[in-house]
């Protein structure tokens, strides 16, 4: 060990070694500290849901007296990028953008609520969280190597958009929105997918809305 130092030092000055030392040791935390902020912030750029367009005035509809529903299906990957900066039709994501009207009466429970999802060849696509859409969005995606916190942050601002099935929905409330993931059969990419019709139970009657 003693024969390299003396070798190594015929060719570098000791002071010069040290600067070279303490100028790699700046670099490497400089380093650190700019992949550090690099990803500090949410892994996709989401729109903030106070911009999301207004629900279209093609989407369908039914009226069941006290509630009223509207759903329009986001099939393409251009709709999907402009919310979340990611393609969640890729990932065999289909969201559906579902609005619930409270026309009148007492507050409604609607935990009980089933959303199912069939396309034109009568297969019925599952309802899925917002936690685990998040999963496959990143696989496929290919994000695998991330910062914790980044992850959490764009955990917290796509879950804001997934519709609250929890609390009742009342008068004062008069209208709610949010999306609905639904995941393809066979998990596979979507695309196009034709006569869709998403069906509600848990009321006194079933409801259908036809949604392309």
């Amino acid at each position: 060990m003693q024969n390299k130092r003396s070798w190594f030092s015929a060719f570098i000055e000791p002071g010069t070694l040290i600067k070279l030392r303490t100028a790699a040791l700046l670099g490497f935390v400089l380093f650190v500290l700019l992949f550090s902020a690099s990803c500090s912030g949410s892994l996709f750029k989401v729109k903030p849901v106070s911009k999301l367009p207004a629900m279209p005035a093609s989407a369908a509809s039914a009226n069941v007296g006290s509630l009223s529903f509207r759903a329009s299906p986001l099939l393409t990957d251009e709709e999907t990028q402009e919310l979340f900066e990611s393609n969640l039709q890729l990932a065999g994501l289909l969201p559906v953008r579902l609005e619930i009207v409270h026309n009148s009466g007492d507050a409604v429970e609607i935990r009980k609520l089933k959303f199912r999802l069939q396309d034109g060849a009568d297969i019925t696509w599952k309802l899925i969280s917002a936690k685990q859409a998040i999963s496959r969005i990143l696989k496929a995606n290919g994000v695998f190597a991330y910062n914790p916190n980044s992850r959490n942050t764009f955990e917290k601002e796509f879950r804001a958009y997934e519709f609250n099935l929890k609390d009742p929905v009342n008068h004062a409330e008069a209208k709610r929105q949010g999306l609905l993931i639904f995941l393809s059969p066979k998990k596979d990419p979507v695309s196009s997918p034709k006569n869709l019709t998403l069906t509600i139970e848990g009321l006194a009657q079933p409801v259908s809305i036809r949604l392309n």
